[in-house]
């Protein structure tokens, strides 16, 4: 198990990354692979949500955002309460990343960065967010093994687009560049997030699964994507009740070209780039801004009064 007693001045983090070097033959049949190939068309609805796609070109309200935190709060305290739960069941045990997965401390930073410390008393779980709720404390109760599909499902694709999300929305909202808001997309005890996701995908490929169970899990992952997908859907119709916010320079941090419109599950993969190198698409983005288009006008008009009186 990951949380195993070590000996003095061993490096734990270093032990479970050396076993990670053994993922590197793998079956069809590894449950990681059925995984992968069996939510391809999910990733491919999931990264075409308005929400995702808004969200990745820094079109993000902030009191959407703040709306989304708490979704993905009531989403992980369910979660990781049947993580706890279930962290002895031999069809999870070997997934029981406590120190190095669990968010729900982090979002518990967030929500008081954007509520205050009555945070508590001023969320609600929506309607979407709790059928995802109900969903994982059945499994949790029910049926266990089903556990990983949520499990990897969620910190996977927040460590494979994580930090890209986290500079998404310090750019586009504003917020402080130390982490306060953005604590959830913060992995501090993972050192190495593609060797951690090897080390991941290698212990869930060593579960003792038939292939019966292995298929009810790749499933019940569709239905984790499927209540994700409901979640930004519910976020994108109250996003659009919402009035716009003027943001300070409020240039988009991506044009919606390229790989990085992927969801936020394959996002990690396609690089560290943020902003369209584009000189036209940059100079679009200024002129869209309304400030500029003032400033613009009353140049020309300024002009067009030189002119006039230099004809008289």
């Amino acid at each position: 198990m990951p949380q195993e007693i070590l000996e003095a001045g061993e490096e734990p983090e270093a032990l479970l990354y050396e076993e990670s070097l053994q993922d590197e033959d793998v079956s069809p049949m590894d449950l990681s692979e059925l995984l992968k190939e069996g939510t391809k068309e999910s990733h491919e609805r999931a990264e075409n949500t308005q929400f995702v796609k808004d969200f990745l070109k820094g079109r993000i309200k902030r009191e959407l955002f703040k709306l989304a935190t708490t979704a993905l709060y009531f989403t992980y305290s369910a979660l990781e309460e049947e993580i706890e739960r279930n962290k002895e069941h031999p069809a999870f045990a070997p997934l029981y990343f406590p120190l190095e997965l669990h968010r729900t401390d982090a979002l518990v930073k967030d929500l008081t960065y954007f509520y205050g410390e009555d945070w508590k008393d001023k969320i609600q779980c929506s309607q979407a967010t709790k059928h995802y709720v109900e969903r994982i404390h059945h499994i949790g109760h029910q049926e266990p093994e089903l556990l990983v599909a949520h499990a990897y499902t969620r910190y996977m694709g927040d460590l494979s687009g994580g930090q890209v999300l986290k500079k998404v929305a310090q750019r586009a909202l504003h917020l402080p560049s130390t982490g306060e808001g953005t604590q959830f997309y913060c992995f501090d005890n993972v050192s190495n997030a593609q060797q951690f996701k090897q080390l991941y995908r290698a212990r869930m490929n060593a579960l003792d699964l038939d292939n019966s169970t292995k298929a009810r899990i790749v499933e019940e992952a569709n239905k984790a994507f499927q209540f994700n997908m409901q979640v930004f859907d519910e976020l994108d119709k109250i996003g659009a009740t919402l009035v716009e916010e003027i943001q300070d320079g409020g240039l988009p941090v991506h044009d919606g070209k390229g790989d990085i419109r992927k969801c936020p599950y394959y996002v990690g993969k396609q690089g560290a780039g943020e902003t369209s190198g584009c000189p036209f698409h940059v100079a679009l983005a200024v002129f869209r801004h309304p400030t500029v288009q003032f400033l613009f006008a009353a140049t020309i008009a300024a002009a067009a009064g030189v002119l006039a009186w230099y004809l008289m």
